[in-house]
């Protein structure tokens, strides 16, 4: 694989000149694109000259002119590559992200255009599973929305139900993940385990019945008082961060596409530490993402 130079860092003057126009951005995306070789996507061919734009490779056997955009998250959009960059670069490094409304005031398009275009970025940030959570976690499900009459517990009504899992460590909270379930059942709490935590991980959660018959997958699972969340506090923490960041920045979310905005705090969220890379990561992601 040949090496990048890969864009490092969240200040926006370095970011702006970096990125000056679209060509600056095809050629990231060449880099990223084409990083372990040229091949052909008709004909598997690897040779190549110049195709018919800058940073085009057109192939020397079937003629196939391929752009960097082809096949990635950043084909056939409706505004400029650099527009796009920008707010691939707003959304991953800013502290809250921004909404459709915000990205619309501040790039002079659309909220439609925006939103979906966010769409895409968001779903560029889900976890690729890859790095399961380690050592002792503290897992919980929790209510997105406001309260409703005669509704308490685990009686979600109309309120969005998702279950959290966070690493708990001697400095507080690593790793976490979220996703959004129908019910706070067995079978969907087990399937979010098997997705995100290690079967070696200690796994704590309160003494809800769901998740007694985990134990046979989960050997290391330990239910516990909850205490009104006395016993997972630095969870209760992190699910009040997620409300309050939804309520202040997106004020409304709908159960559709909620579990796109969860991808998107836990991806800022699990590289708060490695800010310097974050925009990278994510422009590899919506280049390579199936």
């Amino acid at each position: 694989m040949a090496d990048r130079n890969i864009f490092r860092g969240v200040n926006s003057i370095k970011f702006h000149n970096r990125f000056k126009d679209a060509n600056d951005c095809l050629i990231y995306l060449s880099e990223i694109k084409w990083a372990d070789g040229y091949k052909c996507k008709r004909c598997d061919n690897d040779k190549f000259g110049n195709g018919k734009n800058p940073q085009n490779r057109r192939c020397t056997k079937c003629r196939y002119d391929e752009s960097p955009t082809t096949g990635t998250m950043f084909e056939k959009i409706k505004f400029s590559l650099l527009i796009a960059f920008h707010i691939a670069f707003k959304i991953s490094t800013k502290k809250k992200g921004m909404s459709s409304l915000e990205l619309s005031s501040e790039f002079e398009l659309r909220q439609k255009t925006c939103w979906s275009f966010k769409s895409k970025v968001q779903q560029a940030m889900k976890s690729s599973l890859n790095h399961p959570l380690t050592g002792v976690i503290h897992v919980d499900e929790f209510m997105v929305g406001g309260p409703e009459e005669n509704k308490k517990g685990r009686s979600k009504g109309l309120k969005k139900l998702a279950v959290l899992a966070v690493e708990i460590s001697d400095d507080g909270v690593g790793r976490a993940y979220a996703e959004v379930i129908e019910h706070s059942s067995a079978m969907e709490l087990g399937a979010f385990l098997k997705k995100y935590v290690s079967k070696e991980a200690t796994i704590i959660t309160d003494k809800w019945r769901g998740y007694s018959p985990l134990k046979k997958d989960f050997p290391n699972l330990k239910q516990v008082d909850s205490d009104d969340g006395k016993n997972f506090k630095e969870l209760h923490i992190h699910i009040m961060n997620i409300k309050g960041w939804l309520r202040g920045i997106h004020h409304h979310c709908s159960k559709e596409h909620m579990q796109d905005y969860l991808n998107e705090y836990h991806f800022r969220y699990n590289r708060r530490s490695n800010m310097d890379t974050i925009f990278d990561v994510l422009i590899r992601k919506m280049v390579n993402y199936k």
